[in-house]
């Protein structure tokens, strides 16, 4: 775990935050981008010393990351990061197909031409990330576009509901983003292009086959590590 963080150059906790907060926050990010990897022991010591902090804030974050999923505790053997099964990714991802559709829908009703000339921005960020082999820089513009569009479908209550589970959404999306980018960047072309027609059962229409092909990549990837294909 000593070489994962200091491979991931993690920065000590900004003390003015709230503590505990920050430091649950640093350990979510931590096994959001793939630092700390699914099935990982999770010592309390060396998190403290890693982040700057005393274990009490730590050991207060673990609990809470259990609630959340994204930590297991098991009793007389310590914390582990979660290692997400193939249901709970389908049901995650389920979800999140539903909501980016009727996102995708509104997005393509609302978009202004200074919205699709960015989109076009996002998009070329990811292709060049994509051709640079970079994975955090990949994640980082799919993430960046999915937001975007979400922004332009202007519902309060639909950003809320994406933001709940983006978090898990690019957990699940960082060990599939390079195998998966050719394909996905090609489906991203495909979406703007909709909303900058503003059809929005085109780029409704786009973005499911797209969140779902993500799920079924997902699931396939998850079968072969389970040595099941």
């Amino acid at each position: 775990m000593r070489e994962a963080l200091t491979a991931a150059a993690t920065r000590r906790v900004a003390r003015p935050a709230p503590l505990r907060q920050a430091v649950y926050d640093a350990l979510t990010e931590l096994i959001v981008n793939g630092s700390l990897k699914p099935g990982q022991h999770l010592v309390e010591a060396e998190l403290a010393e890693h982040l700057g902090v005393s274990r009490q804030p730590v050991r207060e974050a673990l609990q809470r990351l259990q609630t959340a999923g994204w930590v297991d505790l098991r009793p007389a053997q310590g914390a582990f990061v979660h290692s997400p099964t193939e249901e709970e990714a389908a049901q995650l991802l389920g979800v999140r197909a539903v909501l980016e559709t009727y996102s995708a829908r509104l997005a393509a009703q609302n978009a202004k031409p200074e919205d699709v000339e960015r989109l076009w921005e996002l998009h070329q960020d990811g292709v060049d990330a994509l051709a640079e082999g970079d994975v955090e820089r990949l994640v980082a513009a799919n993430t960046a576009l999915h937001s975007f569009l979400t922004s332009l479908a202007a519902n309060d209550v639909l950003a809320e509901m994406l933001g709940q589970v983006g978090q898990k959404v690019r957990w699940y999306y960082t060990p599939i983003a390079k195998p998966r980018g050719k394909e996905a960047w090609n489906e991203h072309a495909q979406l703007i292009k909709a909303v900058a027609k503003g059809d929005a059962d085109r780029a409704g229409e786009v973005m499911r086959r797209h969140a779902e092909r993500t799920a079924d990549f997902y699931r396939r990837q998850f079968a072969a590590k389970s040595g099941r294909d």
